[in-house]
């Protein structure tokens, strides 16, 4: 298993400046491969190999105009195009959107594999740099000096703030005690999460929190000319300012998804379409905020760490408008409902409480046979009724029980 270690770096001016070099070729090498890429499928239909991009990349090398190619590592230039060739894999497989360029006002990284860097106690020596690199270790329960990182990214954020990131192969961890718990989860905007057994977890709405503060630093940058000293100093705030909310969303999500793997041998979420549902206008803003895509893949690696079982039905699964009591399904259920009454056997139910114990009955269902990503279809319940299967339906009328 793969582990990675992210820690600050605090490299010298003359180490910065060689980074900095290297990011701006690994910068060109992307873009320049990427637009030949692009040329050469749109006007001759065919595709570049990777072993193409590395023979350009060798030609690059020789001409006098990118000569200084070759002041850097080598080795964070042949990882961009290991990089832009798995890209386009992904494009092309439908897992992942075209790659876009690169910009020298984002996130700045380059790859360095063990024949780029070498660690000697505990002290990480990087090619074409001089001395060690500083950074603060801070993961106490390991000990730096017999770390045998097979990879290490030195990446520069918008804010200046330098990091590295060890990338280790570990062994898989012993799994979690049994804990006899099972829950179901559903997801929510005013609360984020509402399990099957009353947790109610509040939604700390971390951009909204730091709105105006965000909004007074960007007015402060558009009122400053393009490409003076103030305006750079104005769009590091911006960016120091959105790092905190990044930051304090992340913590939260990590907290989170530590807790439920923690107290539950198995979880059962929705397959949310957050994609589409960001198209509302209205709620995009409060879902981006949210991070549910984050939340859930967190939830995936965690609970295949420590032994859990993650279970994901699908996303047309009525869990709102089903009662849980006696499965009767309703017709047409409002986003502003926050309670309701069910028909059939009078059973006043919290909207999410109720969703979250329809997605657990959901998930042990379909789980009873193979464990792991499930669709809520064809679920069966004890009671008077039965609940419709789980498809996308709208029935004309309120269903009622045989």
């Amino acid at each position: 298993m793969r582990t990675a270690y992210k820690c600050r770096a605090y490299p010298t001016p003359e180490q910065a400046a060689v980074f900095s070099r290297t990011f701006g070729c690994v910068r060109l090498v992307w873009n320049r491969t990427l637009a030949e890429r692009h040329a050469a499928y749109h006007q001759q239909g065919e595709r570049i190999s990777y072993r193409r991009t590395d023979a350009a990349l060798t030609g690059w090398k020789k001409t006098a105009e990118l000569a200084f190619l070759s002041e850097v590592s080598s080795v964070p230039l042949q990882q961009t195009l290991r990089h832009q060739h798995t890209a386009f894999t992904n494009f092309f497989a439908g897992r992942a959107r075209y790659p876009r360029f690169k910009s020298r006002n984002a996130r700045q990284s380059a790859h360095y594999t063990r024949s780029a860097f070498r660690m000697k106690d505990g002290a990480l020596h990087v090619a074409k740099t001089n001395g060690p690199l500083p950074f603060a270790w801070s993961f106490g329960g390991v000990d730096i000096a017999t770390l045998n990182p097979t990879m290490v990214v030195i990446s520069r954020d918008p804010d200046g703030r330098w990091y590295v990131t060890f990338a280790v192969d570990t062994d898989s961890p012993e799994p979690l005690e049994v804990t006899g718990h099972e829950i179901g989860i559903d997801l929510g905007v005013k609360d984020f999460a509402m399990t099957s057994d009353g947790q109610r977890i509040a939604n700390p709405q971390h951009l909204d929190r730091r709105a105006r503060n965000l909004a007074r630093y960007q007015r402060r940058m558009a009122r400053c000319q393009r490409g003076s000293a103030n305006r750079r100093k104005a769009k590091a705030k911006v960016a120091r300012a959105h790092r905190k909310v990044r930051n304090a969303r992340v913590d939260f999500l990590h907290r989170t998804s530590t807790n439920l793997v923690r107290a539950a041998d198995a979880i059962v979420i929705e397959d949310l379409a957050v994609k589409n549902m960001l198209r509302n206008r209205s709620l995009a803003r409060a879902i981006s905020d949210c991070g549910w895509g984050e939340f859930r893949r967190q939830l995936e690696y965690k609970a295949e760490r420590a032994g859990r079982t993650l279970v994901v039905i699908d996303r047309w699964y009525p869990s709102s408008k089903t009662c849980s009591a006696c499965g009767h399904l309703l017709a047409v259920l409002s986003l502003s409902t926050r309670h309701w009454t069910c028909p059939t056997c009078r059973t006043r139910h919290d909207r999410d409480l109720n969703a979250a114990k329809n997605i657990l009955a959901a998930g042990r269902a379909v789980a009873e046979g193979d464990l792991g990503d499930a669709c809520g279809a064809d679920v069966r319940r004890q009671g008077p009724s039965l609940p419709q299967s789980a498809v996308k339906q709208e029935p004309p009328a309120v269903r009622r029980p045989a």
